[in-house]
């Protein structure tokens, strides 16, 4: 290993993400390395690890290089793998027109999730095409102290629990993950929505990431809020052949989330570098021991 790994730092409405540049898939990123460059007060400091690596260099991404050239290699703060984020995959394209690798204007990349359609515009917004979402059945509900909602289960490749609250302090201090049940409804955990009405087809949300605990934005969460805000008002772009658009304001800035007859979700929002520089191989060894 050399003695110094590049790095960036960025964010998505505020979303943060360390980023790993590596190709070739050279680097070992273990989830306690993850873990370790994520800490905020040992660290670097992130929600999470954007590992940037060439599709066709990534066994779980191989099969979709000749559709993407590059894969987000996405892995929350605690060193677990996620199949999908909203807000990571706009840095992600960030990071790619800033090192040179693409231009405005369209692109693909690759995710666990699947193929996602990115589009960089001259304003320096990036609009990400999030595929659909999945409407699993059955009740679900979300618990925090002696209160609890009915919860809408919405998969945007990951999956949501959302539900709809008088007040946005009513999630609590988030630093857990809310109770939600039937527990068989997410295996794998889940990510989990407390959403409140702001005006017309505005909303405003707090959430809990599988993984990483409250963050400042969560970008497949704000879709899976959209469609779920959606549907609670009687509108399904697939029955009125008319898109759907939400404004859903985040802790750490907004987002605008459509959702077109097809299906398809957008989202656009910021997205920013920081800072870049090297992680010094023997601190993160030693953090590992």
């Amino acid at each position: 290993m050399s003695t110094r790994i590049a790095f960036l730092k960025g964010h998505g409405t505020e979303n943060d993400f360390v980023i790993v540049p590596d190709p070739e898939n050279a680097l070992d990123l273990t989830p306690a390395a993850v873990a370790a460059l994520c800490d905020r007060r040992a660290g670097i400091g992130a929600d999470g690890v954007l590992h940037v690596v060439r599709s066709a260099a990534h066994p779980e991404a191989a099969q979709m290089a000749a559709e993407a050239e590059w894969f987000m290699d996405y892995r929350n703060s605690d060193g677990s793998i996620a199949e999908m984020c909203g807000n990571g995959v706009r840095v992600f394209a960030r990071y790619l027109q800033h090192a040179g690798h693409v231009a405005e204007g369209d692109l693909t990349i690759a995710t666990r999730a699947g193929v996602r359609t990115v589009h960089i515009a001259k304003d320096g917004d990036v609009t990400v095409g999030m595929g659909s979402a999945r409407l699993p059945e059955g009740d679900v509900t979300v618990s925090v102290g002696e209160n609890s909602w009915p919860a809408r289960n919405v998969n945007m490749g990951n999956p949501h629990a959302v539900a709809f609250v008088t007040d946005l302090a009513q999630a609590g201090r988030l630093l857990d993950p809310p109770p939600v049940s039937p527990a068989d409804a997410y295996p794998d955990g889940v990510n989990v929505e407390f959403v409140v009405d702001r005006g017309p087809r505005h909303v405003a949300m707090r959430v809990h990431e599988r993984g990483s605990g409250e963050t400042r934005s969560c970008g497949t969460g704000a879709c899976a809020v959209a469609v779920a805000a959606a549907r609670r008002d009687g509108d399904d772009p697939a029955v009125t052949g008319t898109p759907a658009t939400y404004t859903v304001d985040v802790p750490g800035g907004r987002l605008v989330i459509t959702e077109r007859p097809d299906g398809e979700i957008e989202m656009t929002g910021p997205a920013v570098i920081v800072a870049e520089g090297e992680i010094d191989a023997e601190w993160l060894e030693n953090a590992l021991r």
